[in-house]
């Protein structure tokens, strides 16, 4: 089964857990953001360019449910699976801490840059809710992020071992 059809089930499932679940759902101060830790996840695992394409995917997925601007959660989405996709290629591979710091600095990074989305494109955004969230936010992102690679790498190296990218060397 190639590896694009074992990346679908799960994208597929974090947007509609993410829009019919946990959407308007507030633990300690912010909203869990299950699509982007599973996009950082997929990332890690599979390198940078499956990164991007589940980003996309998944945006476009949560753009469709919710009704929303069609591409907005996709380009925060990308950008935050591409990095995370090159952290995994060049330092963060076979780290034990770079699962959870992927995922903690990602969404850090990913709420600045949907405000900022939402300012150039002239919509109303509270800085004020998604800054006050932005901390916590990351921690329950670095959190959910353990088990989801878990998940993730059960279901992505089921009975064919994964194709990871090749190892970028820094010279």
């Amino acid at each position: 089964m190639s590896l694009s059809l074992r990346i679908a089930p799960l994208v597929f499932m974090a947007a509609v857990v993410q829009v019919a679940t946990i959407s308007g759902v507030h633990l300690l101060g912010a909203e869990l953001d299950v699509l982007l830790v599973t996009v950082v996840v997929v990332a890690l695992l599979a390198g940078s360019v499956a990164g991007a394409a589940t980003g996309f995917a998944g945006g476009l997925l949560v753009d469709v449910m919710t009704l929303g601007t069609l591409g907005q959660t996709s380009i925060v989405l990308i950008l935050a699976g591409y990095w995370a996709g090159r952290y995994g290629e060049t330092t963060g591979r076979d780290r034990r801490h770079a699962v959870p710091l992927a995922a903690f600095a990602i969404s850090l990074l990913a709420t600045l840059g949907a405000v900022a989305l939402h300012v150039l494109l002239g919509e109303p955004v509270s800085a004020r809710t998604a800054l006050t969230a932005l901390l916590p936010s990351a921690v329950l992102a670095a959190i959910l992020a353990l088990p989801a690679h878990r998940l993730a790498r059960f279901v992505l190296s089921d009975s064919a071992p994964l194709v990871r990218p090749p190892r970028i060397e820094i010279v």
